[in-house]
């Protein structure tokens, strides 16, 4: 911890060689935020820039003298830079490889809904594409029409713009769950809505139409699911 908070000291003061060593030496660390961002339309080289980027700023505003873990610190500091990029950057670019899953997907669903005669649910789209449920959320989203961040849907009056400008949120979210130090504690259900809501930034309403089942569930689920990690991480 001594040597860390040294390279960290020393690279606040200009020291290039110390900041080299600081990214050496916390790349896992920096590619645990990137691969939560990939599948978006942005090269995975892009993507480790900017969470270098986030990095070393992480590092230049670091207090030392302050008590609190880097790596605490650093997250959301990574995670912003990139998440910056990809709200700022206009258009959503998406993959060849992204929007071919996509068509598969659709063709799969129709398939299922000629022959189930109802919306199919994820599972059943992923048995019958070889998809993860990830991946098939993932596709949606990418390719999915745009609607506006000030849109606020559901009960609770959620928009994207609030998770994007809560700061404490973020970073709690961040900082707690997107390292997975809880969320693999979770039952597949309340994980897979906590990913959609709070890593993928969907409303209750398109969570629930990806997982096929109603916003009132979904809605339980995430209550569910955040009391249990607010009790595994209390």
């Amino acid at each position: 911890m001594n040597d860390l908070i040294d390279l960290i000291r020393r690279s606040q003061t200009g020291d290039s060689e110390a900041q080299e060593i600081l990214i050496k030496e916390n790349n896992g660390l920096i590619w645990a935020v990137v691969r939560r961002f990939m599948g978006r339309g942005v090269e995975t080289d892009d993507l480790y820039q900017l969470g270098c980027l986030g990095f070393l700023k992480a590092v230049e505003g670091f207090d030392t003298e302050y008590g609190t873990q880097f790596s605490t610190y650093a997250v959301p500091k990574i995670a912003g830079e990139i998440r910056r990029f990809l709200r700022d950057d206009g258009t959503v670019k998406v993959s060849r490889g992204i929007k071919e899953r996509a068509s598969a997907i659709k063709t799969a669903r129709n398939q299922l809904i000629a022959t189930l005669e109802r919306e199919p649910t994820v599972s059943e789209i992923a048995e019958k594409t070889g998809f993860t449920a990830e991946d098939i959320a993932v596709a949606e989203i990418a390719t999915a029409s745009i609607e506006s961040i000030h849109q606020q849907t559901g009960d609770d009056g959620f928009s994207l713009e609030s998770v994007l400008t809560d700061t404490k949120s973020e970073d709690v979210l961040l900082e707690k769950i997107a390292l997975n130090q809880a969320i693999s504690c979770l039952q597949e259900r309340e994980a897979m809505v906590i990913k959609l809501r709070y890593f993928h930034g969907l409303t209750q309403e398109r969570t629930a139409k990806i997982l096929g089942v109603s916003q009132v569930q979904v809605s339980r689920v995430e209550k569910k699911a955040l009391c249990h990690l607010k009790s595994l991480l209390g």
